[in-house]
Order: C-alpha cells, then structure tokens, then sequence
C-alpha cells in the first residue's frame, strides 16, 4: 500500500473534484465539499493549508471512502 502523501489543498480539491465532489462554501480557512450519492449525501471538510498534514489527508479520504491508489490516480 503506498503512503498518504503531503499536499496542498487546491490539489487535495481538485482530484476531488475529479471523483464528483463539488465545493459548496468556505469559511475561513476550511472548505467544504458535498458528493451526492444515491442514498446519502457525503461531506468533507478541507482545511486551507500548504501542505496539508499526511494524517490529516488520510483522515479526509477515509471520511470520503476513497482508498489511497485511486486517489493518486486522481491527482
């Protein structure tokens, strides 16, 4: 399994993006993004920071449900 990399946040956005998350405000230095599904709408929180934590970022895709290769593939 490969290692959560060290990002910054326009391209963690970005490669979600890519995966159907869409940007729905920010607040400061924390952006929000929504993906609908069929059942349930998923949410995220990105925090406005270069680089954003490794822990930080496999929290986020975790909450996401995005393993770690199909978000490189992403990016």
């Amino acid at each position: 399994m490969s290692k959560v990399p060290s990002l910054p946040y326009n391209k963690i956005i970005a490669a979600l993006e890519r995966d159907g998350w869409i940007v729905v405000r920010q607040r400061g230095s924390h952006i929000r993004l929504e993906k609908q599904l069929t059942d349930e709408v998923l949410k995220l929180t990105v925090p406005a920071h270069k680089p954003v934590k490794r822990s930080t970022l496999a929290h986020i895709l975790k909450q996401a449900r995005i393993d770690i290769e199909q978000f490189l593939n992403l990016l």
